[in-house]
């Protein structure tokens, strides 16, 4: 019995700090690795990235693992989620060890934020670091393989997806190898999610099971969205953030070939991508409990495939989950509104 989720890796543990009225409308998803850290990698495709230390992953540099990686709200003022997380591993000891003494290590915790801003009504209203330590608490205090709260949660509480309300999403599968490659998502795409001649959902077209909507209801649709868009003040910055685990064993440079291939599922999912109103950036989490089959040098290549086409269901599910928020902030409609769920 699997979650469908990102836990599905072993080890790998998701948690989420929420923070909704009174002016805000923001939060953080911390993804916890095992204990020990597993390979990471990234790759930022978006023209206006907000991130924290990223350059830390590159193949050719010293770190290997992390420990923890960190989704946040709050543009580039929600980075300091990062810090809480920080301190809290550093509380366990967890981290590059820099000294003789067990205790003397620096965490490396990368991570990336989304534009929210103001959508709650205050635009003071962002993660700190106190919100990042409540983000990992709640990850580290999950159950192994527990299922991943999905929609208007964590870094996804303030996302939006075009004129759609968005949030965080998450898929997982086991492939014939016995290899498990899963991804987390956080849909906040200055592009929509919707074909707008159809108001099918891009994603769904590529996982060979959409369902059109009735012409009328597409109709309504298209005139509420109208209606909302007066209202609402353009994205001027929004992202698609993404962390796809896996439990293969895999190097840097592996991990990092997974996380460019990854964001092929987020082209599949939104139009237009990596604009420079976008940050969207794509991490890689490698626990290495399974090899890969040194016989076949084209092994790796059934994990990138897997990468993307997860990264896409779990922006599906993304919106799919997402609930309508209609506050002093703006007002954004979720796609089970305008167009029913399943």
């Amino acid at each position: 019995m699997t979650a469908d989720a990102l836990t599905d890796v072993a080890g790998v543990r998701v948690g989420h700090a929420t923070r909704t009225g009174g002016g805000w409308l923001t939060g953080t998803t911390v993804v916890l690795a095992p204990e020990g850290g597993a390979v990471a990698a990234v790759d930022v495709r978006g023209g206006g990235p907000g991130t924290k230390e990223t350059d830390a992953l590159d193949p050719r540099n010293l770190v290997r693992k992390v420990e923890a990686i960190v989704l946040t709200g709050g543009s580039a003022y929600g980075l300091d989620a990062a810090s809480g997380v920080m301190a809290w591993l550093e509380e366990r000891g967890r981290g590059v060890r820099v000294g003789p003494d067990p205790a003397q290590v620096v965490p490396v915790v990368p991570a990336a934020c989304v534009f929210d801003l103001g959508r709650g009504g205050d635009f003071r209203a962002r993660p700190d670091a106190a919100t990042g330590r409540a983000a990992v608490e709640a990850a580290a205090a999950s159950e192994r393989g527990a299922a991943v709260p999905q929609g208007c949660v964590g870094a996804g509480t303030g996302a939006v997806a075009g004129q759609l309300k968005g949030g965080v999403g998450t898929a997982s599968t086991v492939l014939e190898s016995g290899i498990t490659v899963a991804a987390l998502v956080v849909a906040n795409a200055a592009g929509s999610a919707v074909d707008p001649e159809t108001g099918a959902l891009y994603g769904e077209l590529f996982q060979g099971r959409v369902r059109y909507p009735e012409p009328e209801v597409h109709g309504a649709a298209l005139r509420r969205l109208a209606e909302v868009a007066e209202r609402n003040a353009a994205p001027p910055l929004n992202t698609t953030l993404a962390v796809v685990a896996t439990d293969a064993v895999l190097s840097k440079a592996q991990a990092q070939k997974l996380a460019g291939t990854a964001h092929d599922g987020i082209a599949r999912a939104v139009r237009p991508v990596h604009l420079l109103s976008d940050g969207d950036t794509v991490f890689t989490l490698a626990t290495g409990a399974r090899p890969l089959d040194a016989a076949d040098p084209l092994a790796l290549n059934e994990v990138l495939a897997a990468g993307a086409d997860l990264v896409t269901r779990a922006i599906v599910r993304a919106v799919r989950t997402a609930t309508p928020v209609d506050g002093p902030g703006g007002s954004w409609p979720s796609y089970g509104e305008l167009y029913g769920g399943r």
